[in-house]
């Protein structure tokens, strides 16, 4: 089979950041990867806002345990394994994601680490490794699997240009813009059908 590769927030969940702005109030929190293309510039900029408003894991957690899947996530992602190796390929944290793949079914979720100090405020994160979006698409390709790839945001490009089929889901103009040549769906069923008309 071959395997479909997915983002995780904006295109199954919430975004978290923006949710977690509105819970907190703190306007700043609300930037995400659709808005600023350079992602430590982003994680830096929220650990400031964070420490500045002595924000914590807890608070971050409880805000995430009431997130639910966008309408239709969970159905389309048990179509997805009925004919695809299910990946999610996320810049987001263990430390978040966990309450929300056990609502997608437990899908395979590769991301990065959050660094928490005793005080349970956030000090820095750990990448997995530098653009590892692509680099896990290339690795499955070295494996001789062909990669759809499927992504909303700026962190999504580099994975979708390397994939076999890379697709756009729900993106800001912007992006479109940028990259032309990628494929351009608004929902679930365009998106069925994009990745099984290869």
């Amino acid at each position: 089979m071959d395997i479909a590769c997915f983002d995780l927030e904006g295109v199954f969940v919430p975004e978290i950041w923006i949710n977690v702005a509105a819970a907190t109030g703190i306007d700043e929190l609300r930037l995400t990867t659709r808005d600023v293309p350079d992602y430590d510039e982003l994680m830096q900029h929220r650990l400031r806002v964070l420490a500045g408003h002595h924000v914590t894991i807890t608070d971050i957690q409880q805000v995430i345990a009431g997130l639910r899947p966008l309408p239709g996530a969970v159905e389309f992602l048990d179509w997805v394994r009925t004919q695809f190796q299910l990946v999610i390929l996320s810049d987001t944290y263990y430390e978040f994601a966990k309450p929300l793949m056990a609502q997608l079914g437990h899908p395979l979720l590769l991301c990065h680490t959050l660094e928490i100090g005793g005080d349970g405020r956030i000090t820095g994160y750990r990448l997995r490794m530098p653009d590892q979006k692509r680099h896990a698409v290339e690795a499955f390709q070295s494996l001789n699997f062909t990669v759809a790839a499927v992504g909303d945001s700026y962190n999504d490009t580099a994975m979708l240009m390397a994939a076999d089929q890379g697709i756009l889901f729900k993106p800001p103009a912007s992006l479109v813009e940028q990259f032309p040549t990628l494929t351009v769906v608004q929902g679930y069923d365009e998106l069925a059908r994009e990745l099984t008309a290869r």
